[in-house]
């Protein structure tokens, strides 16, 4: 078998470009025994790949120049020599960038497409969705009555939280880019929804909507954003940060906003968090998923580009505003 496979040439410094990518064909060795043999069905692209190609250990290693790249897919067995799966068996890893893989079994997770649609695996039901539910239900700790404001409202893990909020009884404030991804944005069930490319002061934007102030901000975009959640919050606000796509791209140190003291005079709680911390979550995650679509509250949000050769496209398109939803890549 053949698989065509994404490779990274160099590490990244400012926005991603195509030449920063291969695509490279390559043979599919036969599973020995414990392996299986998977042709991948959909692939994930995610800003925290970002970090990866920068060439600089974080909380996970750099991508290895010249050799395929890790992230998110789901597809379908081949050929097993372990007898947890057979063919026809479809399975979540981190084996993506790739058309067609042997792995060794132990790092599959078999996944019910009878349940869900296999892609909603790496979108609502995976990573982005348990880091929108980690970040409401544990950091921000959102109450029915409360108010959130979710940033990036109409990316993987926005279009999730603003969804997983409404169904806990909260009033949801989303802000989205362009006018067509905010009337998707409130068609998911916010509450209000504001352009923020269409305003030059997005704390008297927030603030026209949430006279009182908002309870909980979920950080996904940094900078501006960051600015006006420190204004608007009200004291004891809760701030769950999981991504600041804004600056992910700056080859230049960002001005420090000049309002950090709202931190201490309204004794806010700001946290960090990766979703890999909260797996413990999973189980509580999918059970009350599972409830919420079985009521209609849930509806699944994506942006599909075809064929692996398109991953760097989907990829780059994440820092321009392409993706309305989870962005996948369908091999």
């Amino acid at each position: 078998m053949k698989s065509r496979e994404i490779h990274l040439n160099e590490y990244l410094k400012g926005e991603p470009r195509h030449e920063n990518f291969s695509l490279v064909e390559v043979d599919v060795p036969a599973p020995k025994d414990g392996e299986v043999t998977v042709k991948n069905h959909y692939i994930s692209v995610d800003p925290y790949m970002r970090g990866r190609m920068s060439g600089i250990r974080t909380y996970i290693g750099p991508f290895e120049l010249g050799q395929v790249m890790e992230g998110g897919a789901v597809g379908e067995v081949v050929e097993s020599k372990d007898d947890r799966f057979k063919p026809g068996d479809f399975v979540n890893s981190m084996h993506g960038w790739r058309e067609a893989y042997t792995a060794s079994a132990d790092g599959l997770t078999k996944i019910d497409t009878d349940l869900l649609p296999a892609q909603a695996y790496l979108g609502l039901a995976g990573m982005p969705g348990l880091t929108a539910y980690a970040g409401i239900k544990r950091i921000i700790d959102l109450k029915e009555g409360e108010t959130l404001w979710m940033s990036a409202g109409a990316g993987a893990v926005g279009t999730a939280g603003i969804q997983f909020a409404k169904a806990m009884g909260a009033t949801v404030i989303a802000t989205a880019g362009g006018q067509e991804k905010c009337d998707f944005v409130k068609s998911l069930g916010a509450d209000h929804v504001i352009d923020y490319k269409a305003t030059d002061n997005l704390t008297a934007a927030i603030q026209a909507v949430a006279p009182k102030g908002i309870d909980g901000y979920f950080e996904n975009v940094g900078g501006t954003h960051f600015t006006a959640a420190l204004n608007v919050l009200k004291p004891m606000g809760r701030m769950a940060a999981c991504g600041m796509i804004q600056r992910y791209n700056d080859t230049e140190a960002s001005m420090i906003p000049d309002n950090l003291t709202q931190i201490v005079g309204k004794s806010l709680k700001i946290q960090g968090f990766i979703v890999s911390n909260h797996f413990d979550l999973m189980p509580t995650f999918v059970g009350e998923l599972g409830g919420w679509m079985a009521q209609g509250k849930i509806q699944l949000a994506e942006t599909v580009m075809d064929g692996i050769e398109k991953a760097p496209d989907a990829f780059m398109g994440l820092f321009t505003g392409a993706n309305t939803g989870k962005m996948l890549v369908k091999i």
